[in-house]
């Protein structure tokens, strides 16, 4: 696997960890529905979280959140839709980018942003 897979992968569950410890109940990671993924699926305050998680070493590029397009957006609507469905979810949903940061000391930090977009 490559390395940045191996990041995006270890951000996925530092994100899950962070979210947990703030309250978030896991429900499935990596959930897939045809082509499309979400990387966490979270419950809080009885709302259903979709969850993008994006990895960052620095904002040089750009931040998490401007990484999410417009197709990526639609991709994550099409298995939240499918995960709903599955579950026969009928209370509030919500879509959140969680940015997770390395400085160059290593330290990790989080951006949390909730109701991102839909």
């Amino acid at each position: 696997m490559a390395e940045h897979n191996d990041q995006g992968k270890r951000a996925e569950e530092l994100a899950a960890e962070w979210l947990i410890q703030n309250g978030y109940e896991l429900k499935a990671q990596n959930y897939r529905h045809s082509h499309a993924e979400v990387d966490l699926i979270m419950e809080h305050n009885q709302i259903l979280v979709f969850v993008e998680v994006k990895f960052r070493s620095g904002t040089g590029f750009g931040y998490a959140e401007e990484f999410v397009d417009y197709t990526k957006k639609r991709l994550l609507i099409k298995a939240a839709e499918h995960y709903i469905y599955v579950i026969d979810w009928k209370k509030d949903i919500r879509f959140d980018i969680v940015g997770v940061y390395k400085d160059r000391s290593g330290k990790i930090n989080f951006k949390h942003f909730e109701d991102a977009f839909y």
